[in-house]
Parts: C-alpha cells; structure tokens; sequence
C-alpha cells in the first residue's frame, strides 16, 4: 500500500522496447506500403499490419499492468499527479506535432504556390516553369512530366461532390461524440452508472463510425476519384493531415474502448476515475484539430 510520502517505481520491463520496436515497423511499414501502392505483388502491408499488433498488444499488457497496480493501492497522490501531468504534457506535444503540419500548409498556399506563378516579391522564381499557374487546390506539380499529378478534370469536380457531406456528417459525430464523453464524465461523478455506460457506448459508436467515413472517403478519393498522395501538394498534405488524425481518433477509440470494458466492470468512481478523465482530455484534443482541419483543408 502506498502512502502520501511514498514514491512507487515499477519494476524493470521489456514493453518500451516493444514499443520502440513496433513504432519502428510502422514507420517503415507505412513508407513501404504507400511507395508500392499498386503493385499488387509487394508484401509491404504486412509489415504495416504486424507494426499494429504489436503496438497494440504492448499497450494492453502495458494498460493492463498500470490498472492492477492502481487497483492494488500502489499509487499515492503524488504519483497520480504525475500521471495528470504527464499526459498534458503528452497533449501538447501532440498539438506541437500537429502544429507543424498546418504551418506547412500555411506556407504552401500563402508563399510558395504564389511565388511559383510568379506572384508577390519572390515572385521572379516562375522563371523555373513559365507555364505554372497558382491555383488551389493544386493537384499538379510545377514540372508535371517529371513529377506526373492528378487528372485535374476528373478529380475535382467529383472529390467536390463527395465533400458536400462527408465532412458534414464526420464532423457531427465527432463534435457529438466530444459532448457525450463530457456526459458520461459527468454522470460518473454523479454516481449514475447507467448513465455513465449509456454515453460511453455512445461516445465509442460515434467515433468508430467517423473512422468508417473516413475509410470510405480515402477509398472513393484513392480508387474512383483520382486524388493520391501523388496528386500535388493539395494531394499530399490532404491525406497526410487527415491521416495522421485517422490515425490518432484510433488510438483515443481504442483508450475509451479500454475504459468503457473497465467501466461496465465496476471499475472507476466519482473521485479516481483518472483513466477515463485521461481519455476525455484525448478525445477533446481530436475534436479540436478536426474542426480546424475541416476549415483549411475543406472549407478554405
């Protein structure tokens, strides 16, 4: 049992090591997979699918040991502070992190497109490719024989359409979602368990179907409609912005997932319930960049 004065540390483990290791497949994994995209003889998926069971299986033995030990009385305040501390801190580097890639695309679209076609004070650099003409989105590349785009008249009018309500609808269920979580936060520390377990089941239904339309999205824009990571910077920065985020609504599905199983065991109450808050705090995050993805990659 821990004490107020007292300082747990956990014994030596092997599961960041896992976790260095899987992240390092997926990087590997996914570069793979997107540079043989096509070629139906490449294998490189599987690398990518085996850096997500890893990953996956080292966050539940590593979840795992981290609830038996709070369920065993090992943490005092102190340590959960730290825990409290640690995940704002994991929250801002992550908005850091997404902070570069809209400042990438703010300087594509605002300076580098404009300078090409010959706009603006460094706008002399369109002597590279006189023909270039600055437009958004930009689906091709200034020397478009070396670095073939999109079919600009094929993708756009119809990736338009689809746009009409597709992030319509995603952006309902995630902001939705954003205040059902806040619901069930809300009804724990009430003591309504019911409740609590209604929204988080919710909040989980919601979020896997915002992951489904994006699914769906990146299947019709990839297979019927033209648009690729190779169609332009609009291309690249698209799937590269709206896939980092597919990805970490993922992870914050797979938290609240953990902490809905836990919560339907009787875990967590109105004063320890730091897992949950945790996951909120994550859910909100995603919330957030998405509405702000939505007004520069969408909308503007």
């Amino acid at each position: 049992m821990s004490t107020d004065s007292s300082y747990y540390v956990p014994a030596s483990s092997k599961l960041p090591l896992a976790m260095a290791f899987g992240l390092l497949l997926f990087v590997l994994g996914s570069g793979y997979t997107i540079n043989n995209l096509g070629n139906e003889d490449s294998n490189a998926h599987w690398l990518l699918f085996t850096s997500f069971a890893i990953i996956w299986g080292t966050m539940f033995f590593w979840f795992g040991s981290v609830i038996k030990e709070n369920d065993s009385g090992m943490y005092s305040d102190q340590l959960n502070q730290s825990f409290v501390w640690g995940m704002a801190w994991f929250i801002f580097s992550e908005v850091m992190f997404f902070f570069a890639f809209f400042l990438a695309l703010g300087y594509v679209r605002l300076f580098a497109v404009p300078w090409l076609g010959g706009e603006g004070e460094k706008g002399i650099t369109n002597i590279l490719w006189p023909a270039f003409e600055a437009t958004w989105p930009l689906l091709e590349t200034p020397d478009n024989e070396l670095f073939p785009g999109a079919d600009h008249s094929m993708a756009m009018p119809a990736f338009n359409k689809l746009h009409t309500w597709l992030p319509f609808w995603n952006t309902l269920c995630l902001v939705t979602s954003s205040g059902t979580i806040a619901l069930a936060e809300s009804a724990l520390k009430k003591g309504n368990r019911t409740f609590f377990k209604l929204w988080m089941v919710a909040t989980l239904t919601l979020g896997y179907v915002f992951v489904f339309l994006q699914g769906f999205e990146y299947y019709e824009a990839y297979t019927h409609l033209g648009l690729t990571l190779g169609s332009g910077i609009y291309g690249t920065t698209f799937f590269l912005m709206t896939g980092f985020h597919g990805f970490h609504v993922c992870l914050g599905a797979i938290i609240l997932t953990i902490v809905t199983i836990r919560g339907f065991g009787g875990a967590f109450s109105d004063h320890d319930h730091f897992g949950l808050a945790a996951g909120s705090w994550y859910w909100h995050f995603v919330d957030v960049v998405w509405i702000l993805l939505v007004l520069v990659v969408y909308v503007f």
